[in-house]
């Protein structure tokens, strides 16, 4: 496979590792808002989470910063459009003044 096809596959393989992490993050604040067991959902969500995004960066990577950056540049994009998204869901719930 050409380096430019690895980089796109790295691109998209840093969204989707983004979307893990960001979407597991969101999911863990609402949970520990609801005030289900904080320190056990804290706790696992972010060893679990961190735990993947780093195996898929060292995997997908492969030795090369190239595509690392790929990755991170991917893992970047996913955290806007997670964050975008929780804020349009927070604002569609948020109480009227």
């Amino acid at each position: 496979m050409s380096d430019l096809a690895m980089v796109w596959l790295n691109l998209i393989v840093g969204i989707l590792l983004g979307a893990f992490f960001f979407g597991g993050l969101w999911w863990t604040v609402r949970k520990v808002v609801a005030g289900d067991g904080m320190e056990f959902w804290l706790s696992i969500s972010l060893l679990i989470r961190s735990s993947v995004t780093l195996a898929g960066f060292y995997f997908s990577s492969a030795g090369h910063w190239q595509y690392l950056l790929a990755d991170l540049v991917g893992f970047i994009v996913a955290r806007s459009i997670i964050k975008r998204l929780a804020q349009g869901k927070e604002a569609s719930h948020a109480p009227e003044s």
